[in-house]
């Protein structure tokens, strides 16, 4: 059945490496998955979200089908997300009549909500205002220079300083020496990670220092953290954004999967930086998996729940004082080293019953003993079942660091022969593709365990698992031949066999291993949608 499909649709499927530009600074960013609905022939698209927030820079496109089991999502910058913030300051502060910092201290009032703080400051723009923090009175706010003057907090007064100090106020008035108000808001900031709502520094002032304020008291370094925070709200505040998890990474990426989507859809997202992850849960990429699946699966394995399990399994509890016990020997004869109790290891009756025969166990029938055994058979069952899934799962996340690290040493001695034999730079390419391919299809297939596991035993499991396995054999395929010793007279046959399993020269036909994690991938989407994968466990 899955084998017809494969060949029927083979040109369903273009390679994703026609599909990779660079952005400004050079960085790749992956536009695979920009709108599907877009004509072939438009060279620049100028991507819009809802609100106006972000816009790409001349994008070229060439056949930008997505597939059934992939979303669009862009990567974003900081500048991006400052340039977004910056836009609706603008918007807000041109339609309310009130400057920038007003502005942008509402929009982080409203969580950059702008549709609901339009509806609410056309109802009550004054209530609005003061909830917010802000005031419009006719006091002079900002930095100056005061000759009669003395801090309430410091002390330090105009005379200390010559004769002038600087200061500063909000429009409440309450007035303090510039030293202190910086190191408040510094403190604010660097300390405490605050940044949308600083308030005056007069006790039960609910005012807010704004952005403007902020800037001329911080140092350089400062405001730097000050602005990241306020970056960070930005994109805590959108559920349309999320920070790549990568480390030392700091780009966002927007992708309008929402939450409600999440037991549907496995939203995996590439950063420009290359780090593949789930957009919904912020978890590496795990499809086919959706995330509740995979939040429970990870709790299992990182809990003591199987530890319960092999105890459950591998002990029994003493039928009169139900001490546990663990069997340490091969006879069936047990003594409770606490009570002294003597059963049988085999259906937890007392000894004194089994006579000569104890090993026919003449209490098989015997209600207490065949629960016992009932349960203990269950437990270990189901810590079978689980650790041949772990087992699997592990081996494959395994397998995966082992065959980057043998691509690494491979990759150093092509480079060597690139020297020596005069190989172009092009024909040892092959094999970077092919790690590629192999990782992500290992990762693929990592998951696909947790998802069995969690899956009733029906048709459609079986046929999961079909194409589990046709996966897995290709992928097990490519691996040894990626395991082949190389020299300069090995590789010309190497590349051949690689290349024909991991991607496709002409464009005409799909690569054989990533053909066969699409067609799992798109047919576990499929289910989805179809409601044919059902769970043997609350989700």
């Amino acid at each position: 059945m899955y084998d017809d499909y494969a060949e029927d649709s083979q040109d369903d499927y273009t390679d994703s490496e026609d599909t990779r530009y660079a952005n400004e600074d050079g960085r790749d960013i992956d536009y695979r998955n920009a709108e599907s609905d877009m004509d072939d022939d438009q060279d620049e698209v100028d991507i819009t979200s809802d609100d106006g927030m972000f816009a790409e820079q001349e994008l070229s496109v060439s056949d930008l089908r997505r597939k059934p089991y992939e979303v669009d999502f862009k990567s974003l910058t900081i500048q991006m997300l400052e340039a977004a913030q910056s836009d609706q300051i603008e918007h807000i502060a041109g339609m309310f009549m009130v400057s920038k910092a007003d502005a942008a201290t509402l929009l982080h009032q409203f969580h950059w909500n702008k549709e609901r703080l339009i509806e609410r400051y056309m109802d009550e723009p004054d209530l609005v205002k003061t909830q917010a923090g802000i005031q419009e009175f006719h006091y002079q706010a900002g930095i100056r220079l005061d000759s009669h003057f003395v801090c309430t907090v410091c002390c330090l007064s105009a005379e200390d300083c010559g004769g002038e100090i600087a200061t500063v106020a909000l429009a409440c008035g309450h007035r303090f020496c510039k030293d202190c108000y910086t190191h408040y808001v510094q403190q604010k900031v660097c300390e405490e990670g605050e940044s949308r709502r600083i308030e005056c520094m007069e006790e039960c002032c609910s005012l807010i220092v704004n952005q403007d304020i902020i800037k001329a008291l911080l140092p350089e370094r400062s405001w730097h953290r000050y602005r990241l925070l306020l970056d960070r709200t930005y994109v805590q505040d959108h559920n349309t954004l999320r920070w790549c998890p990568a480390p030392d990474c700091e780009m966002a990426v927007e992708c309008h999967v929402l939450p409600s989507q999440l037991r549907t859809t496995v939203p995996s997202v590439r950063c420009a930086c290359g780090h593949w992850f789930c957009f919904g849960c912020g978890l590496a990429a795990h499809q086919p998996v959706i995330c509740a699946i995979v939040r429970l699966w990870l709790k299992k394995c990182e809990d003591d729940s199987e530890t319960a399990n092999w105890i459950s399994a591998n002990t029994k509890e003493c039928p009169k004082c139900n001490s546990t016990i663990e069997k340490n020997g091969g006879c069936n004869h047990m003594t409770c080293r606490k009570c002294r109790f003597e059963f049988c290891w085999m259906c937890s009756g007392p000894w004194s019953e089994h006579g000569n025969s104890w090993y026919h166990c003449n209490r098989y029938d015997e209600k207490a003993g065949s629960d016992a055994r009932d349960s203990q058979a269950k437990s270990r069952a189901s810590l079978e079942r689980y650790l041949h899934y772990f087992n699997r799962y592990a081996n494959h996340e395994q397998s995966a660091r082992l065959d980057r690290d043998l691509y690494k040493r491979i990759e150093k001695k092509m480079d060597e022969m690139q020297v020596t034999s005069g190989l172009t730079w092009i024909e040892v390419q092959f094999l970077r593709k092919a790690a590629d391919t192999l990782t992500e299809c290992r990762m693929t297939l990592k998951w696909t365990y947790c998802m069995v596991y969690y899956l009733e035993r029906n048709n459609m499991t079986e046929l999961f698992e079909d194409n589990q396995r046709d996966l897995e054999r290709a992928v097990e395929e490519l691996s040894g031949q990626l395991e082949m010793p190389i020299d300069k007279d090995t590789i010309p046959a190497m590349r051949q066999k690689v290349t024909d399993r991991t991607h496709d020269t002409t464009h005409t036909v799909t690569a054989y291993v990533q053909k066969r994690r699409e067609i799992l991938l798109t047919d576990t989407s499929n289910g989805y949608q179809e409601d044919r994968w059902h769970w043997n466990i609350a989700v």
